[in-house]
């Protein structure tokens, strides 16, 4: 099952955390899978290395996804020195919290650019190329936040809640294409953000959440190759929820 031979996918974000999972999750499955980064080159080719010492195949490619216009050149460019994208899993973002009263201008254009005009800029690329090829899986990485709400990330949950209302037109845009446009959203998942928080704060995470523990990148891995497989066709417009239960 979720079988992806033959297919190319592009991951944003791919070099860390939830991106580098998903990435190497979906080159288990047979997919040819970029790796985009914007700093991290160096972490981006060992996750190339790593899918090529498992056996599959793998490219860097680094952009800004900030700049929609360049995010929207770069991934129509990749499809066509590939001859197709099958497969754009929009994952790159940002997280900047603080309250409303503390929240500066700055901030919420930077979790702005990344998070909704990077999206949308990679999209844009990719459904053009889609189009030509009569078909194709655009996943977004949302957050449980962006359904739920927190204290202290307002502007975040904002940027995240953008992608669920861009999933859901998309999906309606480009389904008589055989587009199908899903989302995903995790809770709280173990990545480098979260090592950074305390024991006893992560005890009571884990403690507010109906599974009883924090999620890992490969559950979250696994949601998006389900979504980028022929098994999912008939799935659009939704948001599949990663979070142990703690938003149902």
């Amino acid at each position: 099952m979720f079988v992806l031979k033959g297919k190319n996918a592009l991951v944003t974000g791919g070099s860390r955390g939830i991106g580098r999972a998903i990435a190497e999750a979906l080159a288990r499955q047979g997919a040819h899978v970029v790796v985009n980064y914007v700093r991290g080159e160096e972490a981006a080719r060992e996750v190339v290395a790593a899918i090529e010492g498992a056996g599959g195949t793998a490219e860097v490619l680094g952009f800004d996804v900030a700049d929609m216009t360049v995010a929207e050149e770069q991934v129509g460019a990749l499809a066509k020195r590939l001859g197709k994208l099958d497969i754009l899993v929009a994952n790159a973002g940002v997280a900047i919290d603080g309250l409303l009263l503390r929240l500066k201008e700055d901030d919420v254009d930077r979790l702005l650019a990344v998070n909704v005009k990077g999206a949308l800029g990679c999209a844009k690329g990719a459904v053009k190329a889609m189009v030509r090829s009569k078909g194709g899986r655009v996943i977004f990485v949302s957050s449980v936040v962006g359904e739920m709400g927190n204290v202290g990330q307002t502007a975040y949950a904002a940027s995240k809640a953008a992608l669920l209302g861009i999933t859901k037109s998309l999906a309606r845009e480009y389904a008589s294409r055989a587009i199908t446009v899903n989302a995903i959203t995790p809770g709280f998942i173990e990545t480098d953000m979260t090592h950074a928080i305390p024991e006893p704060a992560r005890s009571e995470l884990a403690k507010a959440i109906p599974l009883g523990r924090i999620g890992t990148a490969a559950e979250v891995a696994a949601a998006a190759a389900f979504l980028a497989s022929d098994e999912a066709a008939y799935v659009t417009g939704q948001a599949l929820r990663v979070n142990g239960g703690m938003y149902v």
